[in-house]
């Protein structure tokens, strides 16, 4: 027995048509549900107190150091984008001690070397997000964001639609950046120069 497929005419469904196009995301009702959300601030439900528990691969883990580690972002912006994270539970940067501060800040300096070296970026966003008032998605745990960007990567899709389109699987870019991991600069004579916008980009 075959089954039958069913398509409807669009004359034959309610709606008014317009100029616009569709681009439907089905995929993304996952974060809009709340899907790997911490119910609660505690450390038990926090993804950033687990992930150092698992494997580098199934935690997304790209670099572990021994007061702070970098993982990528489940969510990112644009590809290779990075979280650098304390393991201890702390909210608020002013929370952070010496140790931690010193090595979230050369773990970030480690991050835009490797990204450098792997993927080329233009340019870098690097920030906290300190609050749920200040759009930390996960304020229970300290996160520093790492993107890095190119010419062009915003598009009418994130400014219109709110929709990123990202080229590359997490675990895909996990493993360059894991493997291609500097922990110091390594360039044969001048470090790499993030590149200039060419005359008519933004």
């Amino acid at each position: 027995m075959t089954d039958e497929v069913h398509v409807d005419h669009l004359g034959e469904l309610a709606g008014v048509p317009d100029a616009f196009q569709r681009l439907w995301t089905p995929h993304r009702m996952v974060y809009i549900d709340g899907a790997h959300k911490p119910a609660d601030s505690s450390e038990a439900e926090c993804p950033f107190c687990t992930a150092p528990g698992r494997s580098d691969v199934d935690g997304l883990v790209v670099c572990r150091g021994q007061h702070a580690f970098v993982v990528m972002n489940l969510f990112p912006y644009n590809p290779g984008h990075l979280l650098v994270c304390p393991y201890r539970h702390v909210s608020l940067y002013t929370e952070a001690n010496a140790d931690e501060v010193a090595e979230i800040a050369e773990l970030t300096r480690q991050a835009m070397w490797t990204l450098e070296t792997v993927s080329g970026p233009a340019g870098f966003n690097i920030g906290m997000n300190q609050g749920p008032i200040a759009g930390a998605g996960i304020a229970a745990h300290l996160h520093q964001h790492v993107v890095p960007r190119w010419q062009g990567d915003s598009n009418f899709l994130p400014i219109i639609a709110q929709t990123k389109a990202v080229p590359q699987l997490l675990s895909d870019a996990r493993q360059r950046l894991a493997e291609g991991w500097l922990s110091e600069p390594h360039w044969p004579t001048e470090p790499h120069r993030l590149t200039e916008p060419q005359e008519g980009q933004a």
